[in-house]
């Protein structure tokens, strides 16, 4: 184990707080997201660097989240953070009537970066209100109001994407936006199309997704809509061959073909975008995270020619006050230029064929309580298991309470020895900042290789 421990004079010159009043404030005077208020109680973190962040204590945690699967870049990266410095320097804001430097730059490298003929960008302030732009852009282009979305889904929690959204975050905002109609994607391993291999997963996910859209009518659809890897709930990733039929359908029936990126875009999945995997054009982008590693909140929507003419004469009906902020944007310029740079798109993709997968695969053959291993990239997940033989999760679907002990007791396990992991349900992420070292992730892996014993210990088959 390496020394996680920093001298805590250093921290306290650095932050200028307390954890004590960090943590005072914090519960005073901060409502915070997804959580019952009175059962949390917030890590203070005085510091970050790299791969790495620091609580009050001293102690060090090597990063298997980044944050919320967005700090793509790693903490602090020096130039990212005097782009933003220089841009405060000269203009901190400016209204999105306006044209500037910053916006126009990043839009052109997106753009650049973007399949096909997506050529146009709007800017948001997240992935919830980019998914939220590209479903009204869909539903004005097409004149259609309906929209298909995938169970096993999460598009933001923003009134429409959270209606977008296929896993139970939306029961509670539930009845929401109208004309949302689901559909199962694609994922083997519990196949909801008793599946046996991924060429049979592949074609009869495709056609449970015509059979929707002939019970609901095509011509009624504005959009289908999908995570180009399934981010939070799961980490699926697609057959080969899945996109590419969606593509067909969408282009048989005059349907736009929305990819949320926002999680798997950006290096993520060692391509700038997901669906690089597979060379499929989407009509629209969303994107936001891995964009400029959340350092100041962006994000947006690529927009085809096709979309975009649309609106070449009547007005786009969305907007915001902070649309490529100024900020946000100088920051998106110097990340996408750092990441050219610096190859981390290639260093993302290499971690996963070399380090990630190989070691967690590693880990498979050593633990029962492994199901299965997948993923791209920096974006892989465990699937944990009762039993390998019926697939029997370690807990339930939604679980909480005493349901999720298991799980929790993982959890704790890796935050104990200095790793702080990503978990959902009965799953584990495996998602550093795709600029960690191999080295680094070696260290992780080696504490979930410990960790992993405490799921062990839950499993009832061989």
């Amino acid at each position: 184990m390496t020394d996680t421990t920093v001298q805590p004079d250093v921290l306290d010159a650095v932050t200028g707080a307390t954890e004590e009043q960090v943590r005072r404030d914090d519960r005073g005077h901060v409502f915070h997201s997804w959580s019952a208020q009175g059962l949390i109680d917030p890590l203070p973190i005085a510091s970050a660097q790299g791969s790495y962040f620091t609580d009050y204590a001293g102690r060090r945690y090597l990063d298997f989240s980044s944050q919320l699967v967005n700090v793509n870049i790693g903490y602090q990266h020096p130039r990212l953070v005097a782009a933003i410095q220089e841009q405060a320097a000269r203009l901190t804001t400016i209204s999105p009537a306006f044209a500037n430097d910053a916006r126009s730059e990043a839009a052109r490298l997106i753009a650049e970066l973007a399949p096909g003929d997506l050529n146009r960008v709007f800017f948001t302030n997240g992935g919830a209100e980019a998914n939220e732009n590209a479903l009204r852009m869909a539903r004005l282009h097409t004149g259609r109001h309906k929209v298909l979305a995938a169970y096993r889904s999460y598009h933001g929690a923003t009134a429409g994407s959270i209606a977008l959204t296929g896993d139970p975050r939306r029961w509670p905002s539930e009845p929401g936006m109208p004309g949302v109609v689901r559909y199962w994607g694609p994922y083997l391993y519990r196949s909801a199309f008793h599946a046996t291999t991924e060429e049979e997963e592949c074609e009869r996910a495709l056609q449970h997704l015509r059979d929707t859209l002939m019970v609901e009518g095509a011509h009624t659809v504005a959009a289908i809509i999908l995570e180009s890897v399934v981010g939070t709930n799961g980490i699926l990733v697609p057959p080969p061959g899945y996109l590419a039929g969606v593509r067909r359908i969408c282009d048989e029936h005059g349907i736009a073909m929305i990819a949320d990126e926002v999680m798997a875009g950006f290096a993520r999945c060692g391509e700038w975008f997901a669906v690089d995997h597979w060379g499929v054009a989407p009509d629209l982008i969303t994107f936001a995270k891995g964009v400029n590693s959340g350092y100041v909140p962006l994000g947006g929507v690529i927009i085809s020619e096709r979309i975009a003419r649309s609106f070449d004469t009547r007005p786009f009906p969305g907007g915001l006050t902070y649309s490529g902020h100024p900020l946000a944007c100088a920051s998106a310029v110097a990340s996408i230029n750092i990441f050219k740079e610096e190859r981390i798109v290639e260093h993302a993709r290499d971690l996963g064929t070399d380090v990630i997968g190989p070691g967690l695969r590693e880990l498979a053959e050593r633990h029962p309580s492994v199901g299965e291993v997948r993923g791209l990239g920096t974006f892989w997940a465990l699937e944990l298991v009762r039993d390998r033989e019926t697939r029997e999760p370690l807990v339930p679907f939604n679980s909480g309470g005493a349901d999720a002990k298991p799980m929790n007791d993982f959890a704790a396990a890796c935050k104990e020895r200095g790793l702080w992991p990503f978990t959902h349900f009965n799953r584990t992420h495996v998602v550093p900042p795709c600029t960690t070292t191999p080295d680094e992730v070696r260290e992780g892996l080696a504490i979930l290789d410990e960790a992993l014993e405490v799921a062990d210990r839950h499993c009832t088959g061989s």
